[in-house]
């Protein structure tokens, strides 16, 4: 199970790659779109925190568990944060209130989570 949850992080990391990559262009062609430029940044970093996340708790240099916690909640939070901002640019209207601050603050319990996992003792 730890292994398909894994590859479903993958790509999901690569989808937020993605669209990491095409909220940039569209902020650098669109006049007023700082919201896309900060969606962008937050999906292209934590696209990568993802995979990290993942291969360290593949490795078992991190606790698996909570490292695959770590991820999922890098791609949870990201989805709130960048989507709520992106929705903002062309809908002109959030997800939902305070879904930024609520995946921003996911995004720190997260970093945490993962440094939890590297200070927790390996299995076996």
């Amino acid at each position: 199970m730890e292994a398909r949850l894994s590859r479903i992080l993958i790509v999901l990391a690569g989808v937020m790659g993605a669209d990491g990559v095409i909220m940039a262009a569209a902020s650098a062609h669109q006049p007023d779109a700082a919201r896309l430029a900060s969606a962008s940044s937050m999906l292209l970093f934590h696209a990568l925190a993802v995979l990290g996340a993942v291969a360290l708790a593949e490795r078992g240099v991190i606790h698996a568990r909570i490292g695959i916690l770590a991820a999922s909640g890098f791609v949870l939070a990201t989805a709130l944060f960048a989507g709520d901002l992106t929705l903002r640019q062309y809908a002109g209207h959030g997800l939902f209130p305070f879904a930024a601050p609520t995946g921003g603050t996911l995004l720190i319990a997260s970093w945490l989570a993962l440094a939890v996992a590297a200070a927790w003792p390996r299995r076996g």
